[in-house]
């Protein structure tokens, strides 16, 4: 997990510098990531902040008022499924009326939340019956946390092997309830992190991914995913990411698959999330629909 700890830190530190959390915060959070204080302050200290405002946790609602993107969501259902090792995971279904296609929807490192459920409901309004996959299962699921903080803690703490167990069980449940129909994935930070893994484990069911904005594995190689066809998403401000967008790019190319990096104009990170303040909803609409066509593409 060297590498989404490395991601988890860095977005603690750019929440402090953006103002969304206090410095105590900010200490709270690394500490529980494992960053020891001798390290955190000096993070922390090398930020431009004006003063030491900001929250304990990022504030509910789009701060502008401005609805999500995409269509409205159809009602999703908690559902519990098999996983590997006789473990039991959660989830959150959407079946599509007549579905297209069916997607594998990852949440970000707030775990399963309700914005990440109404991507899942959007996608079933859309055509495609979609399954948000719980990766905190085995700790009794997401709403057994305290907070933000504490999930992206647990979250770190888990081998990347099992969390790409519990996506490959997902799609395997997907498959089971949505027979005759082409599996993609969308994951959102950290889960479009786990979506790279999911392709650089090798996943030859999915024929279609989109990770939005979230770290590359180390090494990357995407040969075990053969029909994947990929669509990057990227913020343009997002500076911390895009440092792996030209390898994310040459991956794909070296593993010979179908892809399309798209990158959008005066968008950070997070852009997406229409919870959060960093909500773009020009961009995060136009994400929508060029995923939309993505999926319409390679799913159906």
């Amino acid at each position: 997990m060297a590498v989404f700890t490395s991601y988890l830190t860095e977005e603690v530190v750019e929440d402090y510098a953006d103002g969304i959390l206090s410095r105590r915060e900010a200490l709270r959070r690394l500490g529980m990531l494992g960053v020891g204080t001798a390290v955190a302050v000096p993070l922390l200290a090398a930020c431009s902040v004006p003063g030491d405002g900001g929250t304990a946790e990022s504030p509910a609602g789009s701060p502008d008022g401005s609805a999500p993107a995409g269509p409205s969501a159809q009602p999703t259902e908690a559902i519990t499924f098999d996983g590997q090792d006789s473990r039991t995971l959660q989830g959150a279904w959407s079946a599509a009326t007549k579905p297209r296609g069916a997607v594998l929807v990852v949440h970000e490192n707030r775990g399963l939340t309700d914005h990440i459920r109404s991507v899942a409901g959007r996608l079933a309004t859309s055509g495609y019956s979609a399954l948000a996959v719980d990766l905190l299962s085995e700790e009794g699921g997401t709403a057994s946390f305290e907070g933000e903080a504490e999930v992206a803690a647990a979250l770190n703490r888990i081998p990347d092997s099992r969390l790409v167990a519990d996506m490959k069980a997902a799609i395997g449940e997907l498959e089971r309830r949505t027979a005759d129909v082409k599996i993609g994935a969308v994951g959102f930070c950290f889960g479009g992190g786990m979506v790279w893994s999911l392709l650089a484990f090798g996943e030859p069911r999915l024929a279609a991914a989109a990770p939005f904005y979230g770290p590359l594995p180390e090494g990357a190689d995407f040969a075990g995913s053969p029909r994947a066809a990929v669509l990057g998403i990227y913020g343009e401000q997002d500076d911390r990411v895009n440092a792996t967008r030209d390898a994310a790019k040459a991956a794909l190319e070296k593993a010979g698959l179908t892809h399309k990096i798209v990158t959008f104009p005066d968008a950070g990170h997070a852009f997406f999330n229409d919870t959060g303040q960093r909500y773009n909803p020009t961009a995060a609409a136009s994400a929508y629909e060029q995923l939309i066509d993505w999926f319409s593409t390679h799913l159906g």
